[in-house]
C-alpha cells in the first residue's frame, strides 16, 4: 500500500503526463494500485524498433519517491529480457544513484534512450537490427494477448484490430490465390 506521500506524488505525475505527454511514450497506473504503472513505448521511425509498441511495467515502492521503482519490459524487443527487472541507473538496482526529483516521465525517457543504445546491462540481450525490426512488426499482436494491456491501452488494441482488418481486406481471398496458381501455365 502506498504511503500518502507516494500516492499524492504519483497522482501529480499522472496529471503532469496528461498535460505534457512524453514523446513516443504513454503510461498509466492500474486503477486499483497506484504503485503499479504500465507503459508503452511507440518507437520512432528512425530506429531499429520502428513501428514497435513495447509494453512494460513500473513497480513503485510504497515510499516512492524516496526509493526508485523496478523497471520491467514485457514485450520482446531484442534489447531487453522480458518480465525481468532491468538494471538501470534510475531503477531499484541502483538506489545509490536514485534522485527523488526524477519522475515517471524522467524514468521512461531514460529507459527509451537506453533502449536505443547498445550498452550492455543486466537484463539486456543482443540482437541484430533485422531481428529487432521483426520483433517490432509482431509487438502489437503480442501485446494485445495481455489482459492488462487490453484494459489500459484500448486505443492500441483498436489500432491493432484496424491493421488486421486492413490487411485482411487487402489480401486476396484464400481460394483465389490457389485458383490463380492452378490456372497459371
Amino acid at each position: 500500500m502506498a504511503t500518502p506521500i507516494a500516492a499524492r506524488r504519483l497522482q501529480r505525475e499522472l496529471a503532469a503526463l496528461a498535460r505534457e505527454p512524453v514523446p513516443h511514450i504513454v503510461a498509466r497506473p492500474l486503477e486499483d494500485n497506484i504503485l503499479e504503472w504500465h507503459y508503452v513505448i511507440a518507437a520512432a521511425a528512425d530506429t531499429p524498433y520502428a513501428g514497435g509498441h513495447y509494453h512494460g511495467r513500473l513497480r513503485f515502492p510504497a515510499d516512492y519517491p524516496l526509493r526508485p521503482p523496478a523497471v520491467l519490459m514485457l514485450t520482446p524487443s531484442g534489447r531487453f529480457k522480458t518480465n525481468r527487472r532491468l538494471c538501470l541507473s534510475m531503477s531499484d538496482f541502483h538506489p545509490e544513484s536514485w534522485n527523488p526529483m526524477w519522475s515517471v516521465a524522467t524514468i521512461l525517457t531514460g529507459l527509451y534512450s537506453f533502449m536505443l543504445e547498445d550498452a550492455p546491462t543486466l537484463g539486456s540481450v543482443d540482437a541484430t537490427a533485422a531481428q529487432r525490426r521483426e520483433l517490432a512488426a509482431r509487438s502489437l499482436a503480442f501485446n494485445v494477448r495481455d489482459d492488462q494491456f487490453r484494459r489500459l491501452f484500448p486505443e492500441l488494441v483498436a489500432e491493432h484490430d484496424a491493421r488486421r482488418e486492413a490487411a485482411a481486406a487487402a489480401a486476396p481471398p484464400a481460394g483465389a490465390a490457389a485458383a490463380a496458381a492452378a490456372a497459371a501455365p
